[in-house]
């Protein structure tokens, strides 16, 4: 069996909504809805590269509050621990850098996205109020 990579996702909650991010086309799962965040470098802690990851991805700045939970998902080409932290949004205005896509959405609504394997259990968790906002 292959390492598991560790993964950070954000919970990040702005006037009752949830952001969730589309993949590139052309990416591993392209089309699919995730929250974001991304890998941990060596020596990075999960609350940093979340800090890191939004900032690349989306040119936002924001602080990171409680760990939401994790799960362990084996896709055919890794096997990954998604990481799972509430987040909020500090400054800037988001500018795609990763992504095909944005929104802003109400946590009934999240059934409503095609969301990656991974991130399926916490999507369902949220629309069903198990994680408050």
């Amino acid at each position: 069996m292959n390492d598991i990579v560790r993964v950070t996702a954000a919970i990040l909650v702005k006037n009752g909504r949830i952001i969730i991010a589309q993949r590139n086309s052309g990416d591993h799962l392209s089309g699919k809805w995730e929250f974001p965040g991304g890998k941990i470098e060596a020596g990075e802690t999960p609350q940093e590269c979340l800090k890191r990851e939004l900032k690349e991805e989306f040119q936002i700045e924001v602080s990171v509050g409680d760990f939401l939970g994790s799960n362990v998902y084996h896709y055919e080409h890794v096997s990954i621990e998604l990481i799972v932290y509430r987040t909020c949004w500090e400054t800037g205005e988001i500018m795609l850098q990763d992504h095909a896509d944005y929104r802003w959405i109400s946590p009934e609504n999240l059934g409503r996205y095609d969301f990656a394997p991974a991130d399926i259990p916490f999507a369902d968790k949220l629309r069903r109020g198990e994680i408050e906002l």
